[in-house]
């Protein structure tokens, strides 16, 4: 009799716990801004869209974390899984995700039907992304020149997205409509599911491949473990072989005791850039700037001279100055920052950074050259009419940037 006291706490222990494992992390309470308590579904929701909506055969490509309930709530092939024993493949997941739209397309249409993204804040795929990239470049080692850690792919100090993540492929499906001047590419990828509350979207790739999906569901084309076998892996299509042969060879852990090529100097840098984020950051910034400036004198007295800000093209211009084009962003809010902070240097290296900070439009209209106007900032409003920016400009309310400077000395 003195068992029967330990087996009863035994099982409600058991019971506690299968509760508590057993809770269905998908859906979850949230609070409006009103302060009115909702439930979140978006995820069962998204899933069960797929399921109903697309084909059977359809094989979806989003971030290996999602891949289990893909396959399990909406019962469609998906592109990876918890089951990431395959770096390799992982790595080439990351890669199609933040590479440009055109790359990743490029390798999209030969693996995938559908592109699921989890956005709407907190730890969604934009947040995961640069850990995205340092899987990616652990294998396609040119993505990140120089730092293994990928610190310029990112969200810079000042707020914004480095333009290599600015660039990508997630980027543009996460902010699609969202945030201004960010649209998914019309002939690439088509939004055809979006979540309540914007937690999940889906995009369905155009001009799938469809020899590469028929050479991969071919039985034909996949490799048993002995003839008969019940485990015959897939292989990737003809098509993506050019993309695969730009991979290193990444050791899995059960290939500690295999010889192969030394790759000890990449570990040595990751670990610096690990230890050191600040330096890793400004180095990479500094790579960055240096290969998209334009092709110059390479003379000493060439390198003496401060960096030109790059001046952005007249389409460009005209394309900014659309009232559709204009928004609240981190753009707007880090250019309004720095003029209102008089940060001459920061205004500076902000258009180092972004040279189309200077047309940068928020919701009423208004841009840098009306903020540095209000605030008196003429070494700012010198800069900004060198780089192209008219002062004939009018925001939604017909004020022109010099009313506001005419203000202040009505004012004084």
């Amino acid at each position: 009799h003195w068992a029967k006291p330990q087996a009863e706490t035994f099982r409600d222990k058991c019971n506690q716990l299968s509760h508590a494992l057993s809770h269905p992390t998908i859906i979850q309470k949230g609070r409006l801004q009103s302060g009115q308590e909702v439930l979140v579904d978006d995820y069962r929701e998204a899933y069960w869209w797929l399921r109903d909506n697309t084909p059977e055969d359809a094989r979806v490509m989003a971030w290996w974390d999602y891949g289990y309930q893909i396959a399990g709530i909406a019962n469609r092939t998906t592109i990876a899984d918890g089951n990431t024993w395959n770096h390799e493949h992982i790595a080439l997941l990351g890669r199609a995700l933040t590479s440009s739209v055109k790359e990743g397309h490029r390798i999209a249409r030969h693996l995938a039907d559908y592109v699921l993204i989890w956005a709407g804040g907190g730890g969604d795929d934009l947040a995961k992304s640069p850990h995205m990239r340092r899987i990616a470049n652990s294998v396609y080692r040119f993505l990140c020149p120089g730092d293994p850690t990928c610190r310029s792919f990112g969200v810079s100090q000042r707020g914004l997205p480095t333009k290599s993540m600015e660039n990508s492929m997630l980027f543009s499906l996460h902010g699609h409509g969202i945030h201004a001047g960010v649209e998914a590419d019309k002939n690439r990828f088509k939004l055809v599911f979006e979540s309540k509350h914007g937690k999940v979207r889906v995009f369905k790739v155009l001009s799938v491949s469809m020899e590469s999906k028929r050479w991969v569901a071919d039985p034909a084309n996949r490799i048993c473990d002995a003839p008969g076998s019940w485990f015959c892996r897939g292989q990737y299509p003809p098509a993506l072989q050019k993309i695969l042969r730009e991979k290193k060879d990444f050791k899995q852990l059960e290939d500690f005791n295999v010889k192969g090529d030394d790759d000890s100097e990449y570990t040595k840098q990751y670990l610096e850039n690990l230890n050191n984020p600040e330096k890793a950051q400004r180095d990479a910034m500094r790579a960055e700037r240096k290969e998209t400036k334009d092709s110059g004198s390479s003379s000493a007295s060439a390198k003496k001279k401060k960096p030109r800000i790059k001046k952005i093209s007249s389409d460009e211009i005209e394309l900014m100055n659309n009232p559709e084009a204009w928004g609240n962003n981190a753009m707007t809010t880090a250019a309004w920052q720095i003029i209102h902070e008089n940060d001459i240097r920061g205004f500076r290296d902000l258009l180092l950074e972004r040279p189309e900070a200077a047309h940068v439009r928020s919701e009423d209209g208004r841009g840098p050259i009306w903020w540095a106007h209000e605030y008196g900032r003429s070494e700012m409003v010198k800069l900004l009419l060198k780089l192209g920016v008219s002062e004939d400009l009018r925001d939604v309310n017909g004020v022109k940037p010099t009313d506001l400077s005419n203000n202040n000395n009505n004012n004084n």
